[in-house]
């Protein structure tokens, strides 16, 4: 398996405003609430390594709409369940960031929190907290002879992006299904907690610290292959979580002012989040050397 990814960032960034894209994320059964672009599901060691990077607050839930399955109605929604709690996986949070990728005109794109606006690199690639999904792209995509990102970027924009299609033959397990539980997909245990509003802020993406802690909490005391989740564990991540003052958090709310206000500057990625103590990037001429 081999990729191109310089000026890319197609798996990191909402493209869809530069090329005509179909939805894809929106097939299958359940229907996400939120509209996030790829929305890279962790695993339960991933948002326990976040924890302990204290990156917490880059990270957020995603729920479904029940359309089939399993499903428990809370605040007058019907939301795919597990065992009657409500289902989830955690990811990381977009953000909008003046980007450029394409050589493409840089606009504001809803892009991964741990992107390098200018360099188009991501700033936790090489660390503990690198998620497993991300090292391991398109790995999964090829395996299951399901379209990747690069395939789509070559189909819509153009260039040769996946240079060799042939999967690697070790990589970690897709997880479907009952396997799937307490490893990557979790089940809230507490669906009285999810008081009213909640929902609406999640579909607005105006979730508070607090929202998204609670779901951080719960993935990173879940148990494999169970809804259980140990009651000690789950108080501990949550005060870590919610706790959680890293560049990430700072920089959101930084750059939601910004591409309110502002023309789009990749070069922004210095002042809104280096500043603040986010690792910088290598460059693509570094790594060429």
């Amino acid at each position: 398996m081999e990729v191109d990814c310089e000026n890319c960032a197609g798996c990191c960034v909402d493209w869809r405003p530069l090329a005509d894209v179909p939805d894809h994320e929106r097939r299958g059964p359940q229907r996400p609430l939120d509209d996030t672009y790829n929305l890279v599901p962790l695993t339960r060691e991933d948002v326990r390594a976040f924890l302990d990077a204290g990156l917490a607050d880059a990270l957020t839930p995603r729920l479904w709409a029940a359309r089939d399955g399993p499903s428990v109605e809370i605040d007058g929604r019907e939301v795919a369940a597990i065992a009657g709690k409500p289902a989830f996986f955690v990811g990381v949070r977009k953000l909008p960031k003046p980007v450029a990728p394409f050589d493409a005109d840089a606009s504001w794109l809803p892009a991964c929190a741990f992107l390098d606006p200018e360099t188009l690199q991501c700033r936790i690639h090489d660390t503990d907290a690198y998620p497993e999904e991300c090292a391991e792209y398109p790995g999964h995509n090829l395996a299951l002879d399901v379209d990747a990102e690069c395939e789509r970027v070559e189909r819509h924009v153009g260039g040769d992006r996946l240079l060799d299609d042939e999967p690697p033959e070790e990589q970690s397990s897709l997880l479907f299904g009952p396997q799937a539980v307490g490893e990557k997909v979790f089940a809230y245990p507490d669906p009285a907690d999810l008081e009213a509003g909640f929902f609406d802020r999640l579909v607005a993406g105006d979730l508070t610290p607090a929202d998204r802690a609670r779901f951080v909490a719960v993935a990173a005391a879940s148990a494999p292959g169970t809804t259980a989740v140990e009651p000690n564990k789950r108080e501990r991540a949550y005060e870590t979580a919610v706790n959680a003052e890293s560049w990430v958090g700072a920089a959101a709310r930084e750059w939601r002012e910004r591409a309110a206000r502002d023309d789009p500057d990749p070069e922004l990625g210095d002042p809104v989040e280096e500043a603040r103590g986010a690792p910088s990037t290598p460059g693509w001429d570094a790594l060429d050397s």
